[in-house]
């Protein structure tokens, strides 16, 4: 027996397999991680859904249980998704139903119940077999095209039904309401958003796949709640949409009232985010009692399901309201933080996503829905298209089928008759039913097939009328149209995009709202441009590099001839350079003589009075001890897609070199600035212009010519390119000293040159022939010795004003229309009184203030001018041709 015994015994043993209890605990709880990670407790990046939501709304939409059909008792739909797909405790099902329906727990409810599903005092919602649901048209949304094979589907628990692995929503779930859960060794708590601003945020990444997180901050500005409240702060707010973590802090909403009695009441309107209105009620109470708050009498909650939160805190007559707030938002949840952790699922794997990852993650989903749907609808419209073919094919040869079927036994006979016959026949439908457009896309087989066969053995009499047949022929059309449209949908990229576009603010014009939850930014947040009045400044850069800016008001204008006003203080070696008008939310481009390009906004530039003389421009931007800004320009908003990608930076050179470059490549600002043009030794950059494109381009130079040739004849080059011929410099004395660039259509401007010593003319443009660029041009100032040589070219209109600048600091402001027109080749007419030794530094164009400017009268000029005899100057002139 024993001998029998011990090779039993043997076998027991084989069976017994040596496993190492760490190796084995280790897989085991690592199995369950992934189980409850995946399969619990994080949501899907796709369509923002954990299993049990995904099952409740998928259940509810089999049973036809939707927005325009009647309610259906919450025990029916618990047990269905619990029979079917979501085989765990009734409670857990009923509670996600009861959630999905509480319009303080989700931003946009996705179920529409009826009976007590709870409220926002903490009160519990009624059994499931009194209460009833139905779907929200929101949650209809997101199972729009679901039958259409938009999405993968998964056996059940029991293999014996099929389930959506995710919904084919057309609405971002996942920003739109938010979810939480605690997995294993993870955990997400992702707040709500407004419908309207997410949809904004996805359209502004459709529309620029490159946009940055900072540029969605702009749509997708902050969570917004369902219950209101006011966001305090928007530091976390900002770290949470830019990294995917943060921390958002959210105040309740009270005000003050003061009753009949004379006393003061605040009362609460708005509670944050998940907070209990009876235990806020409560917590205020034991305060109260506990004297960590004194000045409260009474507090109560009169909140109702018709007007909403109400709770009333009766003061004490010596309490000073504010304060009493002050130590609520302390002590109580009146004031609450929540810390954001967006962990969502993306491809399976738990993945920390920021707010572009999620808008990415979306519109990558939704661009494979809408393909899958596409595929699917084309399928379908192919096969009813070769129904229909068939059809059209047997009513041409009707006689024939019915002698067929007539013929045969059994109807698998009939059909097999039909096809042989058909095909032997060679059947085609006529020609003119397919043009050349629907050949390419549909393509009609000989004969019969067995589809076809079997669909008109199906066919009723009635479809065999000539009425029938024109209904036929018409669907058959509109199916080739379909065809068309869904082939290019599937081969554009672009279409794909336009549609989801299109898809989102159909979904924003449906279901958008406005925010509920105010923006309260604390002091050191607040944008400075909020701050700052936007008006129109003056602001003067001096030839040492002193920088300010002053209200446009302080210059006053004066007549031509006047003796000038002091615009700025400087040492006796400095001189203002550039003055220009801008507007103090508008961004500056300061473009230095080494070529170098650099941003500041108007609003940093310091204040100053009109006689400081400013602050050093390289305390300002990162400038080299070695350079100097020489031409600077005013852009309304560099963020303005459109804009900067229709405009262009045109840079001229002292050399006579000119380069133009679309402003695009000047729109993403650094601290260090970027290269703007490849400065040959010798030269250095004189100035710089923006245009449209399809502007005229002049320069002039220090000897009186100037030339004027068409903007096209530049081409466009990168930052980095050195640029073409603009005009020919003479000899190394000569220079450069302006550019300005011509609008063709505009014919109430002329163009205006001022002499170093004070002289100055306008004439009309068409004096100015258009050359080719890189000629000598023509004369455009009768230079000498009594008028100095040439400082300024402008393109002005007689609405303007000019402010003229001398190096000793002397500023005036005239009328433009008090400056005369004249012949290109005159010296013009003394416009400023320069004392001896002095010289014009620069001149400057701004826009006539007639309620500002004080005008001030002078004394005609009585010195020899040139006025006195135009036509003496002109006839003396000799042009300076090409």
């Amino acid at each position: 027996m024993e001998e029998n015994l011990l090779p039993e015994q043997t076998n027991d043993n084989d069976r017994i397999i040596q496993v190492n209890i760490e190796e084995q605990m280790k897989t085991a709880y690592i199995d369950y991680s992934m189980s409850v990670i995946v399969g619990r407790a994080l949501p899907d990046a796709r369509d923002g859904f954990k299993p049990v939501h995904r099952r409740v709304l998928y259940a509810m939409n089999e049973l036809g249980n939707n927005s325009n059909k009647p309610y259906k008792k919450s025990a029916r739909i618990v047990g269905e998704v619990m029979g079917k797909y979501h085989p765990h405790g009734d409670s857990s099902i009923y509670d996600t139903l009861v959630r999905m329906a509480q319009d303080w727990t989700m931003r946009y409810t996705l179920v529409d119940g009826q009976g007590n599903f709870g409220n926002q005092d903490g009160d519990p919602p009624a059994a499931m077999r009194y209460t009833e649901a139905r779907l929200q048209k929101v949650a209809e949304a997101m199972l729009d095209d679901i039958e259409k094979e938009t999405v993968d589907f998964q056996l059940n628990f029991d293999d014996s039904l099929e389930e959506p692995t995710v919904l084919p929503s057309r609405i971002p779930q996942l920003l739109v309401n938010g979810s939480s859960g605690i997995a294993v060794g993870m955990a997400t708590n992702m707040m709500p958003h407004n419908l309207s601003e997410v949809v904004d945020g996805c359209v502004a990444y459709i529309d620029n796949k490159e946009i940055t997180g900072e540029e969605l901050i702009a749509h997708v500005k902050a969570p917004d709640f369902p219950t209101g409240g006011v966001i305090y702060g928007m530091e976390g707010v900002r770290q949470a949409l830019l990294t995917g973590r943060g921390r958002v802090v959210v105040r309740g909403k009270c005000h003050v009232d003061t009753k009949a009695s004379g006393r003061e009441q605040i009362v609460i309107t708005e509670v944050p985010y998940q907070v209990n209105r009876d235990q806020l009620t409560d917590r205020i109470g034991q305060l109260v009692v506990d004297k960590t708050i004194e000045g409260i009498a009474h507090v109560n909650n009169e909140s109702n399901k018709r007007e909403g939160t109400r709770i009333v805190l009766d003061l004490k007559r010596d309490a000073v309201a504010q304060v009493v707030i002050n130590q609520l938002y302390k002590y109580t949840e009146l004031q609450t933080s929540y810390g954001i952790n967006n962990v969502a699922l993306s491809k399976g794997k738990p993945k920390i996503m920021n707010l572009r990852d999620l808008i990415v993650e979306f519109i990558d989903f939704r661009m494979d829905v809408v393909i899958r749907r596409a595929r699917f609808e084309l399928r379908k419209a192919e096969e009813r298209a070769h129904i229909l073919e068939g059809y059209l094919k047997a009513l041409d040869h009707l006689d024939e089928v019915i002698s067929l079927i007539r013929a045969s036994r059994t109807p698998d006979e009939a059909k097999e008759s039909l096809i042989k016959k058909s095909q032997e026949g060679k059947w085609l439908l006529k020609q003119e039913l397919f043009s050349d457009l629907t050949n390419e896309l549909y393509t009609q087989a000989e004969g019969l097939s067995e589809a076809q066969a079997k669909a008109i053995l199906e066919l009723r009499l009635q479809r065999l009328t000539g009425m029938e047949r024109e209904k036929i022929i018409e669907e058959f059309n509109g199916l080739i149209n379909t065809i068309k449209e869904l082939k290019a949908l599937l081969g554009s990229e672009d279409l794909r995009y336009a549609l989801i576009r299109k898809e989102l603010l159909e979904v924003k014009e449906q279901f958008g709202d406005a925010r509920k939850s105010e923006i309260q930014y604390l002091a050191d947040e607040m944008r400075i441009e909020d701050l700052i009045e936007e008006e129109d400044v003056v602001i003067t850069i001096s030839h040492l590099g002193y920088i300010k800016r002053t209200s446009a008001s302080e210059y006053r204008q004066q007549r031509r001839g006047g003796r000038g006003a002091v615009g700025s203080k400087t040492r006796e070696e400095d001189y203002v350079e550039h003055l220009f008008v801008a507007s103090t939310h508008d961004t500056m481009l300061f473009f230095t003589e080494k070529g170098r390009c650099y941003w500041m906004r108007v609003y940093e530039i310091p204040e100053g009075e009109k006689q400081s003389k400013g602050r050093a421009i390289q305390n300002l931007i990162q400038l080299p001890g070695d350079d100097k800004v020489k031409a600077i320009i005013d852009v309304k908003n560099l963020a303005d897609k459109d804009f900067v990608q229709q405009h262009y930076i045109v840079l001229c050179t002292k050399k006579g070199i000119i380069k133009k470059t679309s402003l695009e490549d000047f729109s993403r600002p650094r601290a260090n600035g970027v290269n703007a043009i490849t400065i040959v030794e010798g030269d250095e950059l004189l100035e710089a212009r923006m245009t449209d494109g399809k502007s005229e381009i002049m320069l002039a130079v220090k000897s009186g010519r100037a030339i004027r040739f068409e903007e096209e004849k530049v081409r466009v080059t990168g930052r980095g390119a050195i640029g073409v011929a603009g005009i020919e410099v003479d000899d190394e004395k000569d220079e450069v000293i302006g550019m300005i660039c011509v609008n063709k259509e505009d014919t109430t401007r002329t163009i205006l040159v001022v002499s170093e010593k004070g002289f100055g003319k306008r004439t009309a443009i068409d004096e100015y022939r258009i050359t080719n660029r890189g000629g000598k041009g023509v004369k455009t100032i009768n230079v000498t010795d009594k008028t100095g040589s040439l400082v300024g070219i402008l393109y002005v209109t007689e609405k303007e004003d000019l402010i003229i600048t001398c190096k000793s600091g002397i500023t005036i402001r005239t009328g433009i229309n008090d400056i005369r027109e004249a012949g290109r080749a005159t010296q013009g007419v003394k416009l400023i009184r320069i004392d001896d030794g002095d010289e014009i530094a620069a001149i400057s164009q701004i826009e006539e203030d007639d309620e500002e400017s004080e005008v001030t009268e002078q004394n005609p000029v009585t010195e020899n001018t040139g006025e006195e005899n135009p036509e003496n100057n002109e006839s003396n002139s000799n042009e300076n041709q090409e």
